[in-house]
């Protein structure tokens, strides 16, 4: 199970959850690497004056409880950002405790649970058996086993086709929809309080590739660049500010041209953090070299029809 490698590369950290206030009426609770476990998404509550809005659910049943705490029973709406379990698996739970509440995401949810998302569970499956199975490994598997065992908890209520205003709790938002990371990626703007919500479009340490469509994304850091944010939570990483993103765009544009060369993959990974200045910790390069050497054989250095897989009529079908 190739993805199975980069997944095991993305718990190397060790980051618990953190709650906080960033704005007036908006809270983030961040997600965790923690050893041991798949991660969990950052997940963003949005307080309007008809109850709460959530941006991403996380995976674990603990990150869906911090959440229902701190909503106090008044879950109105979850917009997923994609398919990512990370990002929609505590939908599960949700909807079990709050009855009624709306999930809100693109179409392309519809079409991994159906394609991407059932495969990964049949291999997963296929892999429960071997007896050899390190019980750490087979933990994590049985937590997402669990979630596509019930795919039905997992999809939207109301699909997002195009970008456009929502008004949701008593709370405007402006929706946009990008293709670079899932093949139907929704960014999420709060008017009220100027905070952007990018969902994987961006991550750290690095961008996370595993399903992605690399030609498209610095057009969709550009889209999110001209908006008028005060604060951008990623999908997974630290709250940024204005600054920081036209570094991470700019550090994308690095790796690119990078990749496009006959470079090293070190040395590729090290054009990253040195993009980056005071943006990656010095404990973490070791995850980035890993990471980026994986992506790099995978996504951008791979074979057209693999560096590709993910890209327009690919991720139509799930792929």
């Amino acid at each position: 199970m190739r993805r199975l490698l980069c997944l095991l590369l993305l718990l190397l950290g060790s980051t618990a959850w953190a709650q906080q206030q960033i704005a007036p009426d908006v809270w983030l609770l961040r997600g965790a690497y923690e050893a041991g476990k798949q991660p969990d998404g950052n997940s963003i509550l949005l307080r309007g004056s008809e109850g709460w809005v959530l941006i991403d659910s996380g995976r674990h049943a603990a990150h869906a409880e911090a959440l229902l705490k701190q909503a106090g029973g008044q879950l109105k709406a979850v917009i997923n950002t994609h398919w990512h379990l990370d990002h929609l698996g505590g939908n599960a739970l949700l909807r079990e405790r709050v009855p009624g509440v709306q999930v809100y995401a693109s179409a392309t949810v519809d079409t991994a649970l159906q394609g991407w998302l059932a495969r990964s569970r049949e291999q997963m499956l296929a892999a429960m058996k071997d007896d050899k199975l390190p019980s750490a490994t087979r933990q994590m598997m049985q937590i997402d086993l669990d979630l596509l065992s019930k795919p039905q908890a997992l999809a939207p209520d109301q699909r997002i086709r195009e970008p456009g205003p929502l008004q949701l709790a008593g709370r405007r938002l402006r929706i946009g929809l990008e293709s670079a990371v899932s093949g139907g990626d929704l960014w999420v703007f709060d008017e009220a309080t100027a905070t952007l919500m990018t969902g994987d479009l961006i991550t750290w340490p690095v961008p996370f590739m595993d399903t992605a469509c690399a030609e498209d994304w610095d057009a969709a850091l550009a889209r999110l660049e001209a908006l008028p944010f005060e604060r951008l939570v990623p999908g997974h990483g630290p709250v940024m500010s204005r600054a920081d993103l036209q570094k991470y765009r700019q550090a994308w544009q690095t790796l690119q041209a990078c990749a496009a060369s006959s470079a090293e993959p070190r040395a590729c990974s090290m054009a990253w953090i040195e993009a980056l200045p005071g943006l990656i910790a010095t404990e973490e390069r070791p995850r980035v070299h890993a990471m980026l050497a994986y992506y790099l054989k995978s996504r951008l250095r791979a074979a057209p029809a693999e560096a590709r897989a993910f890209c327009a009529a690919a991720a139509k079908d799930g792929h």
